[in-house]
């Protein structure tokens, strides 16, 4: 019983005498595991700060790909000055890493303090220099937003000017397994090989916004040439039929130009000089429209053979105005003569007719009033006054019914024009 007990004694007393090292370590040892904590957590705040880094790199070089804008040039200008800041904690961090060694054997307490104190002031820094890293991260959304939104676009945007062009090929090479050569499209088309050739060097090397504008001008031509190409058998027989139309109604145009001579023949026996001086050159005029109109057809039979499309479709363009030009002029003629002889026999149909014009803008111009607007009254007296004055032509032996009838349709038309400003100022509310 007396050895267990002069153990029990003596074990205590080993381990605290005079120069025997503690079984769980001294001070040394204490600070020197504080010092390796600080330096593990300095160590995972420096890993965390650079993967954040890294990241965010991606974030700017995806943005400044895109964008130009001065928002985000000052994007890259912060992470730049960011940049410059990490690098200066950065390296407070490793000068704190290469000053100690915390492995030795001899380290001492004090300088495993010192130690600890650098690590947790270069943690410290890198913790808050995370956190600014976070915050100018979460400003940069809206600029990312758009930046993906436009990466995302890039690849179907390219693809489809791919498509684009495969289609106006197919369609091309459709149209010229007919007789239409179709030279101009072809030549469209082979202008936008060197298009296709940046599109497949990608943006990388011409940037984001550049590919984006390339594609989307590349699928709009080419969906053009494809559209052409696939209408021009129907416009090919379209300037066919129009060149027979128009043949056919120079020919008419002709046969008809030839009966003006006898209307103007009778206007002149029956009616005073004032009444068809002016129709005098139609004969003569319509002649030379129908020989040019005839020229002109034979250029466009031309530039039809030679598959000129839109020359041969200027110049049918031309044809119909100068045709429709002699059909007004030679219809004119018939239609003179016909009012002539209206008004010759019965005169005051035409006046009864502009007469009632006047009465029904003066019962408008009374509606709901005592006494007619000066603003509305004034020109319907200056009509009724002109009309007076256009009966009062037809007094004579030869009448000039020509100036009774335009002056009658220019009261008619003076009177419109004073009923259309009174509904105007009434539905204003300014009468």
């Amino acid at each position: 019983m007396g050895l267990p007990l002069l153990a029990v004694l003596v074990v205590p007393g080993a381990f605290a005498g005079g120069g025997t090292r503690r079984w769980f370590g001294g001070r040394a040892e204490t600070q020197r595991a504080e010092a390796q904590a600080a330096k593990d957590a300095a160590a995972a705040a420096f890993y965390e700060l650079d993967t954040a880094q890294r990241d965010l790199r991606i974030s700017i070089e995806t943005i400044s790909a895109v964008d130009d804008s001065p928002a985000a040039r000052r994007a890259v200008s912060d992470f730049e000055a960011l940049g410059r800041r990490i690098d200066e904690v950065s390296n407070r961090y490793i000068q704190a890493i290469d000053a100690y060694d915390l492995d030795r054997d001899d380290l001492e307490a004090a300088t495993a303090t010192r130690a600890r104190g650098e690590l947790s002031g270069a943690k410290d820094e890198l913790v808050r220099v995370k956190g600014q890293l976070d915050r100018f991260g979460e400003s940069l959304g809206p600029l990312l937003g758009k930046a993906e939104t436009q990466l995302a676009r890039l690849a179907p945007a390219v693809e489809r000017a791919r498509q684009a062009l495969l289609a106006a090929s197919n369609a091309l090479d459709a149209v010229r397994r007919t007789p239409i050569r179709a030279d101009d499209l072809a030549a469209r088309l082979a202008a936008l090989s060197p298009e296709l050739t940046r599109l497949n060097q990608g943006a990388g090397q011409h940037g984001v916004q550049a590919t984006l504008e390339r594609a989307g001008r590349v699928q709009r031509e080419a969906e053009a040439i494809q559209v052409e190409a696939e209408r021009l058998p129907e416009r090919a027989a379209e300037i066919d039929h129009r060149l027979v139309s128009l043949r056919t109604r120079a020919q008419a145009l002709t046969t008809r130009a030839g009966q003006v001579d006898p209307v103007l023949s009778e206007l002149r026996r029956r009616f005073s000089a004032a009444c068809w001086q002016d129709l005098q050159q139609v004969p003569q005029q319509a002649a030379e429209n129908v020989r040019q109109a005839e020229v002109k057809l034979r250029e466009a039979q031309a530039a039809r053979d030679a598959q000129r499309w839109a020359d041969a479709a200027a110049l049918l363009s031309t044809v119909r105005a100068l045709l429709n030009s002699t059909d007004e002029a030679v219809s004119a003629a018939g239609d003179r003569l016909g009012r002539l002889n209206a008004v010759q026999k019965d005169p005051q149909a035409e006046v009864e007719r502009t007469r009632f014009a006047i009465r029904d803008a003066q019962r408008l111009a009374m509606t709901g009033r005592s006494s007619p607007d000066p603003r509305h009254a004034r020109p319907l007296d200056d009509a009724v006054a002109r009309l007076d004055r256009a009966v009062g032509t037809l007094e004579g032996r030869h009448p000039d019914y020509w100036h009774f009838l335009t002056e009658t349709e220019a009261v008619r038309q003076s009177v419109a024009r004073t009923v259309a400003r009174i509904r105007e100022d009434r539905g204003t509310g300014h009468s």
